[in-house]
């Protein structure tokens, strides 16, 4: 092995060679385990969630495939409609090209060779992180099997009246003009405005103190030009005599009706709301229950129409309705719209007042335009009977959310689902299977020819499909069962539905989960997964959300390959719009990783965030962590060194006598108690303690201790070659099972180093991943050696400790006294000689016992043992005498520098209880230390 470890000379290595020799299909003759992958973006590329939950899943595949089980790990990429649109799009404006300059049916095909040039950035990134997916299998959600599955759900669903089109509000986007998920908008904190409108009652009627109007406060002016009504609370006292009456809205001249409804915040504003229903989804539903029009006045850009449009409940058009927009507004934007609405009114003398006013602005994610409540026609799914299964699922066990509180977010959910907007008017995605004939009746098909034959159109009826496309969660919906092979009843499916476990994030329980579990139930019969592990959000480590716009991004692919400084700024910053703003994150990025981050490896990040995957809702990442890791590669690199100089060539007893010491023994047992802990912890998805379970065992036991332990053996004349046999067929075996246990979780240093051990250990075979996971033997627990090597290590970090105390070099041997032991004590002292002197650096052992005249020591306690280290002649005094005061001075200037500050009124007044706190803490600290330091004179005072 080379002296140093170095991941990059051996991590692509691996990973080419276990997919060209196709490990990662389904192979194991056990029973079924399966993984589906949360389809990333094509767009997209790596980020620190992506490979949080991805180690988190190649680690579960890694260790079912292990245990023999028939495992698959299904991957694949989303189409992502309007992401992928946009990066197409703004390739071809370099050009100086829009996509209506090419028509859809080339802009569709430069966005098929985009993705076939551009969209593998993430896979391959993917590959880097060591995931052991099934790449032959890997599935795109506008590939001919998952489109044939999408037609068949659409017309099936439709056959059944479960779909449907209809005229209902949506998030839209006027940038992009599409409708957008509630999970592409952002809801943004600004400051803004409440606006106090008068709006004049009519027929002569007057509020309860004699005002011929109500004031009704807004924070979106410009919609008043839609106002269908005023609403106030049923039970507020100041309305009461005015609900049933009418107000004229200003400037369009309608009349419209004040309404009760517990909408209403009496608390809020004046305790009068306009009511809009095309415009604002509360409204919307406050229309609807008083049976008020729906009135847009906006177009697909969010400019104001020359003519409103109004419209029942049932997307019928209302003809009787004063639909004239006041002269002067067709064509404004919105909010230019908004500014004329203010000024008209202030000139008519109807502008109350103007309040500041802190809102949430719901912006497009991608877009950042503000979204706009529209009007339009969509196309829907209605969900009320496919949720009821959906529901039941979770609700009888048989399907398990860990940790299983999240179960309660996906009831209220559930419990209050709406239809679900399925269009959007992009031309990138499924295209809806819908064809129209001149007169506006709707036909659903595979394709016009299969809609003429469905319906035994004549040719001579004109047929246009529908332009939209689908939502994308759509056809992600259909993920479990349409990379399986369905509609055709295919081996995969009959195996792998349900899959064994979903892993993701809390945020798209709704919008992909759930879609999953009903759309599942609906067409297989069955649920997709038994179990959902809802991993916890990755922050930054003071607990910050990770954004572009926060500058605390981090890659996954830099923290395994490196970057410099320059290079990570480059980073966070392009693109940001604020210079100001880059200028701030460059300076806190260059003050923060000086030059740079270091590579360290995909091992040592794969162990971080498994060692971090809590039950916590938000996960803090600390890149020390990932640096105690590396240094922890190192260690069981190191190990593996050690281990191979000394047994290489050697008999390491693959067949003859062996006789195990008692290290050997023990280190046997602790070994069984790490496989048992390992897999109880995967079993209950706390990667967290299985990955702390190893890594004190690895760290704290088998390189601390019992490579230590071994030296004495494979180096002392006092040792049989039997016994010499058994240290050395133990460090192998012990370190082919360690590289076995962390494989699922460190994938290349372990397969490095086993393919060294393995053939010591009388293995053949071609990789590790098709080895057994370790197999916990009952035969193998030794509680004796246990307590034993318990013992013994109380002995030598006790005389360690007297030697830091004293300041005594590692390197000096030094006799040992033991006083008040045990025959116990004895007998284990006797049996542990050889190996007590060379790991505590004794020249001598001497049993005193009672009565026998104790010299002037320093002491430790094992138990009621003790072990006593003569001072006399081991130690300069007045030097030790001399390096002690001064030691003692400095805590003493200590305790008088916080003595200071907790007798300052105004700093213990002041400051947070918990800084007040943490310095008596300290100060506590230094004073038992300082009381320690003033014993070990006196000590020295009697020399």
């Amino acid at each position: 092995m080379d002296k140093a470890y170095n991941p990059a000379d051996i991590e692509q290595k691996w990973y080419s060679e276990w997919e060209q020799k196709n490990y990662f299909a389904p192979s194991g003759t056990g029973d079924p385990y399966c993984i589906l992958i949360p389809p990333p973006n094509v767009t997209g590329s790596l980020h620190m969630g992506h490979a949080f939950q991805h180690t988190i899943m190649d680690t579960l595949t890694r260790y079912h495939r292990m245990k023999g089980d028939n495992t698959l790990w299904q991957v694949g990429t989303d189409h992502a409609g309007i992401a992928t649109q946009m990066v197409v799009e703004r390739n071809l404006e370099r050009d100086g090209i829009s996509r209506q300059d090419l028509g859809r049916e080339a802009f569709v095909e430069k966005v098929w060779e985009w993705k076939e040039h551009s969209g593998g950035t993430i896979t391959q990134q993917m590959r880097r992180l060591g995931n052991s997916t099934d790449w032959s299998r890997e599935a795109f959600t506008m590939d001919d099997n998952c489109s044939n599955a999408v037609q068949e759900v659409f017309i099936q669903l439709y056959q059944e009246g479960i779909i449907y089109r209809g005229k209902r509000l949506v998030n839209w986007d006027p940038k992009f003009h599409t409708a957008i998920s509630d999970l592409e908008v952002e809801n943004v904190e600004e400051k803004g405005f409440l606006w106090h409108f008068r709006y004049p009652l009519a027929n002569g009627a007057t509020t309860h103190d004699g005002k011929d109007y109500l004031v009704v406060a807004t924070t979106r002016p410009e919609t008043m030009l839609g106002d269908t009504a005023v609403a106030v609370h049923p039970d507020d006292e100041r309305y009461q005599d005015l609900i049933g009456k009418t107000v004229m809205l200003p400037l369009v001249n309608r009349e419209i009706p004040i309404v009760a409804d517990d909408y209403v915040d009496r608390e809020f504003g004046t305790g009068c709301v306009k009511i809009t229903p095309a415009h604002d989804f509360n409204d919307y539903e406050v229309g609807k229950r008083h049976s008020t029009p729906l009135i847009n006045i906006f177009s697909a850009d969010a400019s104001i129409l020359e003519a409103a449009e109004a419209f029942d409940f049932k997307g019928q058009i209302r003809t009787d309705i004063n639909l004239t927009l006041p002269e002067g507004y067709a064509g404004l934007d919105r909010f230019d719209a908004r500014k004329k609405v203010v000024a008209d009114f202030e000139s008519l003398g109807l502008l109350e007042e103007i309040k500041d006013h802190t809102l949430q602005v719901p912006r497009g994610d991608r877009s950042n335009t503000v979204v706009e409540p529209y009007l339009t026609d969509q196309w829907y799914v209605a969900v009320e009977s496919l949720a009821k299964p959906a529901i039941e699922a979770v609700e009888s066990g048989e399907i398990k959310f860990v940790p299983e509180n999240w179960n309660k977010t996906y009831f209220q959910w559930m419990y209050n689902i709406q239809d679900w907007c399925i269009s959007r008017q992009l031309w990138w995605g499924h295209r809806i299977p819908a064809w129209y004939d001149q007169n506006g009746n709707v036909y659903v098909g595979r394709d016009e020819e299969d809609v003429r034959s469905r319906h035994q159109l004549d040719k001579s009826i004109e047929l246009t499909q529908d332009d939209d496309v689908l939502d994308t969660w759509f056809s992600s919906a259909l993920w479990p069962f349409a990379t399986l092979g369905w509609p055709e009843n295919t081996d995969e499916l009959k195996t792998f539905v349900p899959s064994s476990v979903l892993v993701t994030g809390f945020d798209i329980i709704f919008f992909w989960v759930a879609r999953m579990i009903m759309m599942t139930k609906k067409f297989i019969g069955k649920v997709p997964f038994k179990e959902i592990y809802i991993t916890g959000l990755i922050r930054d480590e003071q607990g910050q959300k990770m954004s572009k716009s926060k500058g605390n991004v981090l890659d996954p692919i830099d923290l395994i390959d490196g970057i410099d400084v320059d290079g990570l700024v480059a980073k966070r910053t392009t693109g940001l719009m604020n210079p100001k703003e880059a200028e701030k994150i460059a300076k806190r990025t260059r003050k923060q990783f000086g030059e740079g981050i270091e590579a360290y490896g995909t091992d040592a990040l794969r162990f971080t965030f498994c060692a971090l995957a809590s039950t916590s809702r938000d996960i803090n990442f600390d890149l020390g962590r990932v640096e105690g890791y590396r240094n922890f590669c190192n260690k069981i690199w190191n190990a593996a060194r050690y281990v191979l100089m000394n047994t290489e060539g050697q008999d390491c007893g693959v067949s003859g006598e062996l006789d195990l010491s008692l290290a050997d023994r023990w280190i046997w047992s602790r070994l069984q108690d790490t496989i048992a802990t390992f897999e109880s912890q995967i079993a209950k998805y706390r990667f967290d303690l299985a990955a702390n379970a190893v890594y004190e065992f690895i760290w704290d036991e088998y390189c601390s201790w019992y490579l230590e332990l071994s030296k004495p053996v494979l180096t002392g004349d006092e040792y049989s070659d039997a016994q010499k046999r058994g240290t050395r067929h133990t460090l192998i075996n012990v370190l082919e099972q360690v590289t076995r246990l962390i494989h699922p979780v460190m994938p290349f240093i372990s397969e490095e180093i086993w393919q060294k051990v393995a053939p010591m250990a009388g293995i053949e075979a071609a990789t590790i991943m098709t080895q057994p996971f370790p197999v916990y033997s009952n035969d193998r627990v030794d509680p004796s050696a246990n307590d034993d090597i318990h013992w013994l290590k109380q002995v030598v970090v006790g005389v360690r400790n007297i030697r830091g105390e004293m300041n005594i070099s590692p390197a000096k041997s030094v006799p040992l006294l033991i006083a008040n032991g045990s025959e116990q004590d004895q007998s284990r002292l006797e049996q542990n000689k050889p190996v007590l002197s060379s790991l505590a650096k004794l020249e001598s052992i001497v049993w005193l016992n009672q009565g026998d005249e104790k010299p002037m020591s320093s002491t430790s306690l094992v138990d009621q043992m003790e072990l006593l280290i003569p001072m006399a002649g081991l130690i300069d005094v007045t030097a030790e005498q001399t390096r002690l005061s001064k030691e003692l001075d400095k805590l003493e200037k200590d305790i008088q520098r916080i003595d200071g500050k907790l007798s300052n009124a105004s700093f213990v007044d002041k400051a947070p209880a918990a800084v007040v706190e943490k310095e008596r803490a300290k100060k506590h600290e230094i004073e038992q230390a300082k009381n320690k330091l003033e014993q070990q004179l006196e000590q020295l005072k009697a020399l």
